[in-house]
Parts: structure tokens; C-alpha cells; sequence
């Protein structure tokens, strides 16, 4: 028996392949089919099942494009109500895999239609649990997700309190020398305190995980509600697509409009500039947000972009134009993005230049924006009387920002406020400024 990780850093998501005997499962795939196919050639393998352990908010899986190519059951919850062809996997119901047996346990808290694998060995001994979104390393499945989408909803208490069940009548039952392999780490937000490492064992999470931990059903419940991070707006678009099925990713990409950078764009159409922030502070076209590839990029798209909103997309060169479309195909965006291009040759749109030293001698004399999340911001602000705003509200609540003042926009290391900055200064009369990475030679002030 082998079980290979997959981990995807820019959604700190990880997915599974087990193999035995020849045969092999997949769980929880990531967009990209490719690497497993990879997997499956390097062992001789055939990929026989794919298991969807609940409709992902956060990233497309390839479950549907994969069994279309290998011929390869699919196996998610009937709670679900799939609309692709599936065979339902809930409580008692098993797979066997060459010597080995997948065992179905439903787990509802972070989704209503959660289920956990549980990795029977060829002793049937408890070998490991494959818990997607439903235990994490230090963590569990945040509840609020869906509320308003899926075949299923639910309001966020009657997770919780689903939560609470799973946590005791399931987790805490399991042998404490489980392998728990989870579908994200630190970085995910599909909860507020993963750990970065990316397994564990149910020994340790009964020892270290606050969620497993002796309490009443109203204390976890508050406890697990509480400091949620926020939800981006791509998370209902991407349960909904997954329940669904995506396309075959190559094809879907290879869809994607491919224009010269010269060509005329449509005005109106909002425009994702990918480049340097140095770049395009320099010169940008109007009607355009720097949102520069990096790390975390496909997150910050689908948390500032609508996931009905059609976009152009720019970069620096091939590369990196290349790698972005990838990475909006992720989230299930490659359909939203009206044109692809390299930097145009005419840029007319500039922005401001910060002086440091201006700012910190008077900060009084500007409108300070901080854009960081709600709950960076309750653990601690730079600057007093400043107006919190986070990125991914920013463009709707813009109108909150009083003009009588320049504006200084901050986040906590620069990348964010690049954004926060190029979202205002088209709108605004007054002048916009980015704090960007010199923020953090100011001292944070704790409430």
C-alpha cells in the first residue's frame, strides 16, 4: 500500500492518491488531472475511484474530468445530489482497493454532506482517516459556508452543532494511531487556525487540536463561530460548479481569448494587471487593479473579483500569463477572463509616489485605510482612528472613504495595500497613496 500527498501551496490544498495491487483512488483532485496521471504511469497504476469527500468552496476538482478519462467511479455522499453520474459513499458503505478497504463515515459540521474516508489495512486494522474539510491538523472545518448554497443548506449553528457531534461521536472514537490526512493547511480558508503541518495523527489532534477538546455543546459551538475568516465571493461559485462537474482543464484553457497587447480592450470591463507593483505604478491603464502574481494569487482574484464579473488579464511576459490563466482556472475564473495579453504598449494611467517620510512625521494629515482582515485588525492596529476596510469589500465600500484628505492605504506587508491602492486612485479625486512594505517598520498597537 502507498499513499501519495499532493500539496498545492497556493490553496494550501492537499490531495491523495492510494495505491494497492496495481489498482489506485484519488481524493479530493485538484483541477489539474495531470500529476496523477503522472502518479499512475510511474507505479503501472489504474485509477479506478475518485472520492469527492464533500463539494469544495475553494478549489474546481477534476473528479468528473478524470473519471470521464479513465473510466473511474466517482464516490461522494448521496446528500450531496451530485448531477454527474456517481456512486453514493455514506456511513458502512466500502470500496475495496487490491488489499485494502475504503470505508465511507460521514462527517457533516464543516458541509451537511462531509464524509470521511477511513483507510482499512489488510488486517482491516484503522490505518488512516482522509477527512477533506472536516478535521484539519489543529483545526476543524469552519461552519458558515453554507448557508445560502449547495443541494443541502444550513445555517452556521446547525453546523457547528453538527460539528460538535462529529467531533465526538466520530474523531474521538478513531484509534489514536490514525494517520489523519486532511484537504488543507495553514493558509486554507476553510478555517481559522490550521497548522502548517499537512498530517497528524487522531493521538495528537486529541492532545493539541482545540476542537477536540473536552467541552460543552455551547462553548464549542461559540468557540468554533467566533474569528472566522471572511468568506471570499468565489466559495458559492465553486460548491455549486463542483456539484456540477468542471470541464476538462486543458481544453478550458486553452479556451481562454489570447490578444495582442495592442488590441483595443472593451471599456467598462475591469482589467487584473499581474504585473510587479514597481511596474504598474509606474504606468497602467485605467479601470485596472494590480493584483501581482504571487502565492497566494488565485485566492486574492476570486476574494475582489465577483465570480459573475468578466475580466482581461495582463502580465509581464508569456510566463507569468501562463501561470495566472492556470491559477484563475483553479478557482473555476479561466471562463470569466474576456482576454488574455502582455502590457500594453501605452500606458496612460500612473499613480502616486509615497512619501515616507511626509506620512510619518504628520500620519494626522491623511485618511489612513487599513485594509487587512477583520481579525488582524482586532488583534491590533498601526495607527489610531484609522478606517478598517478589508481588501475583499473594498471595492464596494469604497464610498465610505471620506475625499478631504489624501488617502494611505496599508495592509500588513504590502501586497494587499499595491491592490487596495490602484482599486480607489481611479475613482478618487483626492490623491491615493500605498504604504506598501513599509509598514512594517511601524509598531502594531494591541487593543
Amino acid at each position: 500500500m502507498t499513499i501519495e500527498q499532493f500539496y498545492d501551496k497556493g490553496l494550501a490544498h492537499a490531495s491523495y492518491a492510494i495505491l494497492s495491487e496495481g489498482r489506485m483512488a484519488l481524493v479530493d483532485p485538484a483541477r489539474d488531472p495531470q500529476p496523477y496521471y503522472d502518479f499512475a504511469r510511474e507505479h503501472q497504476a489504474e485509477i479506478v475511484a475518485v472520492f469527492e469527500t464533500h463539494p469544495h468552496a475553494d478549489f474546481v476538482s477534476s473528479h468528473l474530468e478524470i473519471a470521464r478519462t479513465t473510466g473511474a467511479t466517482i464516490y461522494v455522499s448521496q446528500l450531496l445530489g451530485a448531477d454527474y453520474e456517481h456512486t453514493a459513499f455514506d456511513n458502512g458503505d466500502e470500496v475495496k482497493l487490491g488489499k485494502v478497504t475504503l470505508q465511507a463515515i460521514n462527517t457533516p459540521g464543516h458541509s451537511p454532506d462531509s464524509v470521511t474516508i477511513l483507510l482499512l489495512d489488510e488486517n482491516g486494522k484503522q490505518h488512516a482517516a482522509f477527512t477533506g474539510d472536516s478535521l484539519f491538523v489543529g483545526d476543524v472545518g469552519r461552519p458558515d459556508l453554507r448557508e445560502k448554497v449547495g443541494n443541502l443548506q444550513a445555517k452556521r449553528e446547525e453546523l457547528a452543532r453538527q460539528m460538535y457531534e462529529t467531533t465526538n461521536n466520530v474523531f474521538k472514537q478513531l484509534n489514536n494511531d490514525v494517520l489523519v490526512y486532511p484537504a488543507h493547511g495553514a493558509g486554507s480558508l476553510c478555517g481559522k487556525s490550521l497548522s502548517s503541518d499537512t498530517f497528524s495523527t487522531i493521538g495528537r489532534e486529541l492532545e493539541t487540536n482545540y476542537a477536540l477538546q473536552d467541552m460543552s455543546e455551547s462553548d464549542f459551538i461559540k468557540t468554533l463561530l467566533e474569528d472566522q475568516p471572511f468568506i471570499p465571493k468565489y466559495f458559492g461559485h465553486d460548491v455549486l460548479l463542483n456539484k456540477a462537474g468542471a470541464g476538462n482543464f486543458a481544453e478550458s484553457i486553452q479556451a481562454v481569448p489570447r490578444l495582442s497587447p495592442d488590441s483595443a480592450l472593451e471599456t467598462g470591463v475591469l482589467i487584473v494587471d499581474t504585473r510587479p507593483q514597481a511596474q504598474y505604478k509606474k504606468g497602467h491603464l485605467p479601470n485596472s487593479i494590480n493584483l501581482q502574481e504571487g502565492g497566494k494569487f488565485e485566492t486574492w482574484l476570486g476574494s475582489i473579483v465577483g465570480p459573475d464579473e468578466l475580466f482581461y488579464l495582463i502580465a509581464e511576459n508569456e510566463q507569468v500569463l501562463n501561470s495566472v490563466i492556470r491559477k484563475a482556472a483553479k478557482i473555476g475564473y479561466e471562463q470569466n477572463i474576456k482576454g488574455a495579453l502582455l502590457t500594453p504598449p501605452v500606458l496612460p494611467a500612473s499613480s502616486h509616489t509615497t512619501d515616507i517620510d511626509a506620512f510619518r512625521s504628520d500620519p494626522d494629515a491623511y485618511t489612513i485605510v487599513d485594509i487587512r482582515n477583520t481579525g488582524e485588525v482586532k488583534a491590533g492596529s498601526m495607527f489610531e482612528n484609522a478606517l478598517a476596510i478589508p481588501l475583499p469589500e473594498l471595492r464596494e465600500r469604497k464610498n465610505e472613504i471620506p475625499q478631504d484628505k489624501p488617502i494611505m492605504v496599508h495592509c500588513a506587508g504590502g501586497y494587499r495595500s499595491a491592490a487596495g491602492q490602484s482599486i480607489l486612485e481611479g475613482d478618487f479625486k483626492t490623491a491615493v497613496y500605498d504604504l506598501s512594505d513599509a509598514i512594517t517598520t511601524f509598531a502594531i498597537r494591541t487593543h
